[in-house]
């Protein structure tokens, strides 16, 4: 979870999706990410890097309560809404996962809270964060 009192944002020139950078459920997330956005138009931060503390309020001390976090010129969405705007901004067939938005926000959340809670159990955890490839440096932030 984020906690009020984002430092002031500089335009974005990319949307950027910060993930836990040791989650093996939210790297397989980045890499569906990185094939589908054939334009290029994502950009890619842990939330164990600088971008993150640059950008982002200050995360719990539990990565545990951590979440997805998705910013863009409409500002930071979390939790479910931030897969579903990327979901949603990729366009196309992934437009329609955007659709779960319908489903009530006091459905999404306790049920990826609880997903969130338990992905290093279900999921699995890297030792360090990932380590983009050749091709994918320069879509992923420090």
């Amino acid at each position: 979870m984020v906690a009020a009192g984002a430092p002031e944002r500089r335009p974005l020139e990319h949307p950027i999706v910060f993930f836990d950078g040791v989650c093996a459920m939210c790297n397989r997330f980045v890499d569906l990410v990185l094939r589908a956005d054939r334009r290029e138009v994502f950009r890619f931060a842990p939330l164990q890097g600088e971008t993150a503390r640059e950008l982002l309020p200050p995360l719990a001390d539990d990565p545990r309560e951590w979440s997805m976090i998705y910013l863009d010129e409409r500002g930071v969405h979390e939790e479910s809404d931030a897969s579903l705007e990327v979901y949603r901004r990729l366009g196309g067939v992934w437009w329609l996962a955007s659709l779960l938005r319908l489903v009530p926000r006091f459905v999404r959340t306790p049920a990826y809270r609880l997903v969130a809670r338990n992905r290093y159990r279900w999921f699995g955890r890297r030792d360090s964060c990932r380590v983009p490839s050749a091709e994918e440096k320069a879509r992923f932030l420090p």
